[in-house]
């Protein structure tokens, strides 16, 4: 079970120097670090002397897989700072190698001069959430994205929440950002008899090479969230996607973009696996 305390907890940063810090991993039970991990972290840490604005949106190169056995080291690079938006470049690494290569846009909120917004169909939300501290998933329909022989079209509705996560706007954004980096490749999977998320890291080499998230309205990580995720194109050992994140009201949150690999374990990596 993963827990939303030790998702926080790799939220917590250990300075070394002016802008570069030091930080764990959560308890995740694989043998690499989420990408959702280095999302959040690197959202969390993007903020850091720019009070009063929030990330609008993180551009994300994966470059390879971190390890948990050892820490990761961040450096931010300011770019721009004004007095609506700002932004930094966010490199996280272990061993001096890369891992992940992030741009970060932050903005301050103005108000409306226009506004509109998709809603999500009419979708039921899961009961309350249970209250045991975990990070709690729910795919509509009951659908198994690791079963190889669970085939359906490139579209899953997935509901999670983080049970127990305080009220603070920042880490709302970063436990979103931490669910948003795990269905999109078993989405793109699903039409295909034979491929599953139970293949990756055995006879499939799998993982997120890159990923564009925006924020556009504030979801409390505590309460249920729905993303809409669906695939429209994979091929040539790769795959794409998008999905649309909305409140249990109905009401859009964020949008984001994924392109993964998915091809035969074994062969050469060109990519982070």
């Amino acid at each position: 079970m993963v827990t939303t305390k030790s998702i926080l907890a790799a939220l917590e940063f250990e300075q070394l120097e002016a802008n570069r810090y030091r930080a764990g991993h959560a308890e995740f039970g694989h043998g690499v670090v989420s990408g959702g991990q280095l999302l959040a972290q690197t959202l969390v840490v993007a903020t850091k002397g720019h009070e009063g604005k929030l990330p609008k949106t993180i551009h994300t190169i994966f470059a390879r897989a971190a390890s948990p056995e050892v820490p990761v080291d961040v450096l931010v690079t300011p770019v721009q700072s004004g007095r609506t938006f700002a932004s930094a470049s966010v490199t996280i690494s272990q061993r001096d190698r890369v891992c992940a290569q992030s741009l970060v846009l932050l903005t301050a909120d103005e108000p409306d001069l226009i506004r509109h917004g998709d809603e999500a169909r009419t979708v039921t939300a899961p009961p309350g959430p249970v209250d045991d501290g975990s990070w709690q998933v729910h795919i509509d329909g009951g659908i198994d994205l690791a079963e190889p022989d669970s085939v359906g079209p490139p579209d899953v509705d997935v509901w999670v929440c983080f049970a127990g996560a305080p009220s603070d706007p920042l880490l709302d954004q970063a436990l979103l950002a931490f669910s948003t980096d795990f269905f999109l490749i078993g989405t793109a999977m699903r039409p295909h008899a034979g491929v599953g998320q139970a293949q990756s890291h055995k006879t499939l080499s799998t993982g997120v090479i890159s990923h564009t998230l925006t924020f556009h309205e504030p979801a409390p990580a505590a309460g249920w969230t729905l993303l809409r995720n669906h695939s429209t194109y994979a091929g040539r050992g790769r795959s794409y996607g998008r999905a649309d994140v909305f409140r249990s009201d109905g009401s859009i949150a964020a949008s984001f973009v994924q392109d993964a690999m998915i091809r035969p374990l074994g062969e050469a990596a060109g990519g982070r696996l």
